[in-house]
């Protein structure tokens, strides 16, 4: 088999089981498990993959910039973003993730909800200056540009010093074997450090991230209470997650 006609395979693989193994492709077309690594490295390397040990996942759409992500399944975001508003209860306090999924939320909060709204989104905070009962902490560092949110050792030091009810956290990748992934280091760990200071975490994944992975572990599953997702109750990873034990919110 030419190596066209490998990454054609590869893909397709990709696409009909939602993951590769390279020992399993290497035997089924007898080749070496070099080989396949070699195919997939180069088809990572276009954007097309993502690797992982022991062979590749689909890769996340999310990892493209801010402005970018927000054109990508607005319906979805939007969805999710209802469902999640409805964890947030009056007085509570919310630590709120930056990305496009929680630009939402902030937008569909009841503007007669009191409540208290940490970010470390300069973007979220932008959001919810109208609004009229929501108390604002906005949390300082370095900017990373590319999701407009802050992170880095000041920002997870400041994040350290705050506590909530709830913690809604947005991630580009939800799989269940690959976990809760991201595609930046820093921004992984600042994802952590926010998490851990709220009772409650709650993932806010459009359907488009169901079954994708990006380089960087956010999160196990274990650490979270639950995912909020669009996704078709009846997917295939979205069972897989039930099966794992993990609490599924259905928006609608």
């Amino acid at each position: 088999m030419l190596a066209a006609e490998r990454r054609e395979y590869l893909l397709d693989l990709l696409t009909r089981t939602g993951k590769v193994v390279a020992k399993d492709v290497a035997a089924e077309l007898g080749i070496s498990e070099d080989s396949v690594r070699r195919d997939l490295r180069d088809l990572a390397a276009e954007g097309l993959c993502q690797r992982v040990y022991g062979g590749a996942l689909p890769v996340s759409p999310a990892v493209v910039d801010y402005d970018a992500r927000q054109a990508v399944a607005p319906d979805g975001k939007r969805k999710v973003a209802s469902a999640a508003v409805g964890l947030v209860q009056p007085g509570g306090s919310l630590i709120l993730d930056g990305g496009t999924t929680a630009l939402a939320v902030a937008r569909a909060l009841p503007k007669g909800l009191v409540c208290t709204v940490i970010t470390h989104s300069p973007t979220i905070a932008a959001a919810l200056l109208d609004h009229p009962q929501a108390e604002l902490f906005l949390l300082g560092g370095r900017v990373f540009k590319h999701s407009a949110v802050t992170c880095g050792a000041a920002a997870v030091e400041a994040a350290q010093n705050v506590s909530a009810d709830l913690c809604l956290l947005g991630v580009t990748g939800v799989h269940p074997e690959a976990g809760l992934t991201t595609g930046d280091a820093e921004e992984a760990a600042m994802k952590r450090a926010l998490s851990a200071r709220a009772a409650d975490t709650y993932i806010l994944a459009s359907s488009e991230k169901i079954g994708t992975a990006s380089q960087f572990r956010v999160l196990p599953w274990e650490k979270v209470s639950g995912l909020i997702t669009d996704a078709d109750p009846d997917d295939t990873v979205v069972e897989e997650l039930k099966a794992l034990g993990v609490t599924v919110v259905v928006a609608g």
